[in-house]
């Protein structure tokens, strides 16, 4: 196999760090929903009531408000690593 290249090697570490940031940002999202699970239903059934159902929209709420504030970040990481 070929060695890479110094130009190579930096795109490798470049798509590396762009991996483990898609990994921590899967990894909150689960955080996320077990939080949302947790903080909202008290006890599973068939039917959720409407406090359980507010609760999670606003719950799902907040999660999309700060995933757009993470995805927005992230994309300006990227842009500013590109340039």
């Amino acid at each position: 196999m070929a060695e890479l290249g110094e130009a190579d090697e930096v795109e490798l570490q470049r798509l590396v760090a762009a991996e483990q940031q898609k990994a921590q940002f899967t990894a909150q999202v689960h955080h996320f929903m077990e939080l949302c699970w947790d903080k909202c239903v008290e006890k599973p059934g068939n039917r959720l009531d409407s406090r359980t159902e507010n609760c999670l929209s606003s719950c799902v709420d907040h999660f999309i408000d700060t995933t757009l504030a993470i995805t927005s970040r992230f994309a300006q990481i990227v842009q500013k690593g590109g340039q």
